[in-house]
């Protein structure tokens, strides 16, 4: 009697592992009374033959500097723990092309054909934020040795879509643009302030109505800063595009006739985001650099 029954039960599931096979050969998904509640989803399918730019910035980052001690009017740790950041996210979203960084915010930007995750704007968002977020809280003790993080980081994201080569280059001048306006006010306002002792109202009240050749001048007369001559990193931000180095690396390697292998440094070319501090509001940029938004793109 059991040995019918173990050859029924069998049988059974002999049964149901070809049937199950067929429906998943099939495409064919189990379903409950609850699956309509999908209908409610939105489409968000990015537009095609669109550049794809994930845009993050620091939610109440003032605060956050302040609480950890950032130096003002720039803290190059901050910025380089940021760069590295971008660096991690690229490295895992291989579609991304170029970034761009300045401040509290990185701007990444996809492969105009590339088809990750269907093109959902919500997919190349939440996961930019979170492979974002969670590298500035892992590499945080490597960049503030002496700043423990008192708590975690938030950051906002948007995705915009730019149609052509041209809107997407000026997106990023404007970017950059911005960055030079925001230094340059900020170098001037903290200058009054820990230099001169103005309260930080009465610097803002200082700098009311100013243009950028009077703040030039300010720095130049009060303070013998020559604008131009601050680190470069802070007045044009940092530009991430993949770059062929070459990585010395030790290993063990065992020559013919031997017993006992040798440890030597070994080259090995790999291609990563290297960044730059440069000018990208012109056309020398990408002249130099066609393969980042090719012509017939």
């Amino acid at each position: 009697m059991w040995a019918v029954c173990n050859v029924k039960v069998h049988v059974c599931l002999a049964v149901t592992s070809v049937f199950l096979r067929r429906c998943l050969s099939l495409g064919v998904m189990a379903k409950s009374k609850f699956e309509y509640v999908r209908n409610f989803e939105a489409d968000d399918t990015c537009l095609p033959h669109c550049w794809v730019v994930v845009r993050l910035d620091g939610r109440n980052f003032h605060r956050f500097a302040e609480k950890h001690n950032f130096a003002k009017p720039n803290d190059s740790r901050a910025l380089h723990l940021m760069t590295k950041c971008a660096q991690t996210v690229m490295e895992e979203l291989e579609d991304i092309v170029l970034a761009y960084g300045q401040s509290d915010e990185y701007s990444f930007v996809f492969n105009r054909k590339s088809n990750w995750f269907k093109r959902r704007a919500s997919k190349f968002m939440t996961h930019v934020a979170s492979q974002f977020a969670s590298s500035y809280v892992f590499y945080w003790q490597d960049y503030f040795e002496d700043q423990p993080l008192l708590y975690p980081p938030g950051f906002d994201g948007r995705v915009v879509l730019y149609p052509t080569n041209q809107t997407l280059k000026d997106y990023l001048s404007w970017r950059q643009a911005d960055c030079h306006i925001n230094n340059l006010y900020n170098t001037v306002f903290w200058a009054l302030v820990q230099q001169s002792g103005l309260t930080p109202v009465q610097a803002q009240q200082r700098l009311q109505g100013t243009v950028a050749a009077d703040k030039n001048e300010i720095l130049f007369s009060e303070f013998n800063i020559n604008y131009n001559n601050e680190p470069v990193m802070y007045r044009k931000g940092t530009v991430l595009i993949w770059q062929k180095e070459g990585e010395v690396t030790t290993k063990e390697v065992k020559l013919p006739a031997e017993m006992e292998g040798k440890r030597m440094a070994v080259t090995r070319t790999r291609t990563k985001p290297v960044p730059f501090h440069c000018n990208i509001t012109g056309d020398a940029f990408w002249k130099e650099h066609p393969e980042i938004i090719p012509e017939d793109s």
